[in-house]
């Protein structure tokens, strides 16, 4: 393998029994993709660059994560990619919690997006500023609109919040996949709210 760093033999072959073949399998791809990749640990984070910052991987005790540096870049259309989480014990990463590697999308899939990532550094595509990824995030879903219509405390004390912790709120609303699921983070939103907290990710794990 070109451009292989010794670091990273050592963080595979010590990570646990699940992850070596799952970070063994993505760093081939990574490295099938773009041949110029360089190695190297960051923030105890396998870290890939190629003319700027490209991708990352980790494993942790129970599962293993991979993500894009230019993630919210991608065409997306082909599926899998999600937005990471930081909050809650949840994947950090683009592919969920990964646990097997019958876990990670198909390898055309990957290789398709690893293109894509190299094609955007290649062309030297930056991220965009971080005030305008904010105003992105911070629209208001209807439904939240509707509710703070008739609960005016809860507006009042979320606008009141910064922009990163108004982003929590509206982000664990926005994932809820199940109608049911959407209205319960609602109501519990404009309970805390209303009794002038905030959300506490550390008690709340399960995020029913």
């Amino acid at each position: 393998m070109q451009s292989s760093n010794s670091r990273i033999d050592e963080y595979i072959a010590k990570s646990v029994d699940f992850a070596r073949p799952v970070l063994n399998h993505l760093r081939s791809l990574v490295h099938q993709a773009v041949p110029q990749i360089q190695e190297s640990i960051k923030w105890s984070f396998i870290a890939f660059d190629y003319k700027g910052p490209f991708c990352t991987m980790a494993a942790f005790k129970q599962h293993a994560v991979f993500g894009f540096w230019k993630y919210s870049l991608l065409d997306q259309s082909l599926g899998y990619l999600q937005a990471p989480k930081t909050n809650g014990g949840d994947a950090m990463g683009n592919l969920g919690r990964i646990c097997s590697l019958q876990d990670l999308p198909p390898d055309h899939i990957l290789l398709a997006y690893l293109i894509q990532a190299k094609k955007l550094n290649d062309e030297g595509i930056k991220l965009p500023k971080r005030d305008s990824l904010k105003k992105k995030i911070l629209e208001l879903p209807p439904e939240v609109n509707q509710h703070f219509n008739v609960h005016p405390k809860a507006k009042e004390n979320f606008h009141l919040l910064s922009p990163s912790h108004q982003n929590e709120y509206l982000e664990w609303i926005i994932e809820a996949k199940q109608i049911a699921t959407r209205e319960r983070r609602i109501a519990k939103m404009l309970l805390w709210l209303e009794e002038g907290k905030h959300r506490n990710w550390k008690y709340d794990r399960t995020k029913k």
